[in-house]
C-alpha cells in the first residue's frame, strides 16, 4: 500500500509539474507575437518572449542580474538605482513607433527612455527622454504631475489618462516622427509634444535638465528601460522603424545631376564619390542643378590626407566664387559641423572644445543637417553642433555643393547622399 501511495503521489508531482510547465508556455505563445499585418505593415518584436536577445546593459554592459524572462514577460526585480540596472535595445532607432505593455509592484517607478546616447554619460536618462511609468496612486512620496505615468519626465505633463491597477497590465505607446512626440496610454492619446524647439530648450535648460547639456539633443539612439528599484514586467515589446531617409541625390555611377566648379578632381570610384585637389590647388565645387530650400541632408564623409572641406547650402555659384553657408568638414580641431558664411560674415557660430573630438579623422562619419526657414541644425555622428537661427539664411535659397579647400592634398571620399524636402 505505502508502495503504491508513493507512485500516487509521483505521478501527481509530475502532472503537476506539466500543468505547470504548460501554463508558462501557454502564457509565453499568448503574447510577444505579431499578426500577419503588423509583419506586413513593417512591426517587428524587440522582446521573443523566451530570452533577452536584441538587449543588454547600458554603455555595452551584460544584462544585469535583476533581469530575467519569466512565462513570457522580460522581468526586473529591482535591484538596480539611480545609475545602475537599465538595459537598452542593441539596434539604435531615429523615428519609430514603440508599442509595449506593462505591471508595476505597488509604490513601483520605473520608465522607457529613447534616444539613449551611450559613451561617456553615466546613466541613460543624461542623453534620453523618458516616457516616465510610476505608481500614481501607492508611491510613498507626493508626485508632481511631471513625475506621473505617461509623462514626459520633467518635462511634459499627460492629461486625460486612464491607469489601471497596480499588479495589471497597462499599455504604452511612444511615436517619433520629424522630431514631434506621441505619448499614449491604454489606447488614449495623452500628450504630444516637439523636441528642440524654443519651447523644449526652455524647459530643459531651465529645469531639471540645465545641467545635462547633452540632454534629448541626439536625432537617433537606443530604447531603454529602466530598473529604478521596482518589480515591474514587460511584454508585447514592439516596434515599427518610421524613418524617412530621403531618397539619393549621388547615383553611386556618376555625377548626374551634380556641376563642378573649378578644376580640382571631382571623380566615382567603387561606388564612392571622391574629391581630390589638382595641379592648381585651387578651391574647387561640385553642386547640385536643382536648389533645395527646406531639407533634411545626410552623408557620410571619410577624410583622407587633409580632409579640410564643407557642405554648403542654400548656396549660389559662378566660377569659383561661391555665396551661401557652409557646415564646416575639416581636420581636428577645426569646426567640423559649425556654420560659416562664406563671402560674409564668416564664421556664425564655433564648436566648443569638448566637442572636437566627435570628427573621426580617416574614418567614416554621418553628417545630418537640418535647413528649416531661418533654423540650421547639424548633427555629426549622432551629436549635435549647431542649432541656428539666422534671418539672413531664412530668407535664402540655393544649391547644395561640397567643397575642396585651396591649399593642395585634399582627399575626401562621400557615400549615401541622401535628401528629404520638408
Amino acid at each position: 500500500m505505502k508502495r503504491i501511495l508513493t507512485t500516487l503521489l509521483l505521478l501527481i508531482f509530475v502532472f503537476a509539474g506539466t500543468a505547470q510547465n504548460k501554463t508558462s508556455r501557454d502564457a509565453q505563445s499568448a503574447y510577444n507575437l505579431l499578426s500577419p499585418k503588423e509583419i506586413k505593415d513593417g512591426w517587428k518584436l524587440l522582446f521573443d518572449g523566451k530570452t533577452t536577445n536584441g538587449w543588454r546593459g547600458y554603455n555595452h554592459t551584460p544584462i544585469p542580474k535583476s533581469w530575467t524572462v519569466e512565462n513570457g514577460m522580460l522581468v526586473a526585480y529591482g535591484k538596480g538605482g539611480d545609475m545602475t540596472g537599465d538595459i537598452v535595445t542593441e539596434e539604435l532607432f531615429e523615428d519609430f513607433d514603440l508599442y509595449l505593455e506593462w505591471a508595476i509592484e505597488k509604490g513601483g517607478n520605473s520608465g522607457i527612455f529613447f534616444h539613449i546616447v551611450e559613451g561617456l554619460h553615466p546613466a541613460t536618462y543624461y542623453t534620453a527622454p523618458e516616457y516616465q511609468l510610476i505608481d500614481d496612486v501607492g508611491f510613498p512620496e507626493n508626485l508632481e504631475e511631471w513625475q506621473k505615468t505617461g509623462a514626459n519626465y520633467a518635462m511634459h505633463n499627460a492629461i486625460n489618462k486612464t491607469l489601471k491597477p497596480v499588479g495589471e497590465f497597462n499599455s504604452s505607446r511612444i511615436k517619433v516622427e520629424n522630431g514631434h512626440v506621441t505619448h499614449w496610454l491604454n489606447g488614449d492619446k495623452i500628450l504630444e509634444y516637439d523636441l528642440w524647439t524654443d519651447e523644449w530648450k526652455n524647459l530643459s535648460q531651465n529645469g531639471k535638465w540645465k545641467n545635462y547639456p547633452d540632454y534629448g539633443l541626439a536625432r537617433k539612439g537606443n530604447i531603454g528601460l529602466q530598473d529604478h528599484g521596482s518589480v515591474i514586467s514587460f511584454r508585447n515589446i514592439k516596434i515599427k522603424d518610421l524613418t524617412d531617409v530621403g531618397k539619393p541625390i549621388f547615383n553611386g555611377r556618376n555625377l548626374d545631376g551634380w556641376e563642378i566648379y573649378g578644376t580640382e578632381k571631382w571623380y566615382v570610384e567603387d561606388g564612392l564619390l571622391v574629391c581630390e585637389s589638382g595641379p592648381d590647388k585651387q578651391y574647387g565645387y561640385l553642386a547640385t542643378e536643382k536648389q533645395f530650400k527646406d531639407f533634411l541632408l545626410r552623408v557620410k564623409f571619410k577624410q583622407e590626407a587633409n580632409g579640410n572641406s564643407g557642405i554648403f547650402f542654400r548656396s549660389s555659384i559662378t566660377g569659383t566664387k561661391i555665396s551661401g553657408w557652409q557646415v564646416e568638414v575639416a581636420p581636428p580641431g577645426e569646426n567640423s559641423g559649425a556654420i560659416y558664411e562664406s563671402y560674409g560674415r564668416g564664421w556664425l557660430n564655433q564648436i566648443a572644445d569638448d566637442k572636437e573630438n566627435i570628427l573621426k579623422m580617416g574614418q567614416w562619419n554621418e553628417m545630418v543637417i537640418l535647413v528649416k526657414g531661418d533654423r540650421v541644425m547639424t548633427w555629426l555622428n549622432n551629436q549635435l553642433m549647431t542649432d541656428l537661427k539666422d534671418e539672413k539664411i531664412g530668407k535664402a535659397n540655393g544649391k547644395i555643393a561640397l567643397q575642396i579647400h585651396d591649399g593642395g592634398g585634399i582627399k575626401v571620399k562621400w557615400d549615401d547622399i541622401l535628401v528629404k524636402p520638408l
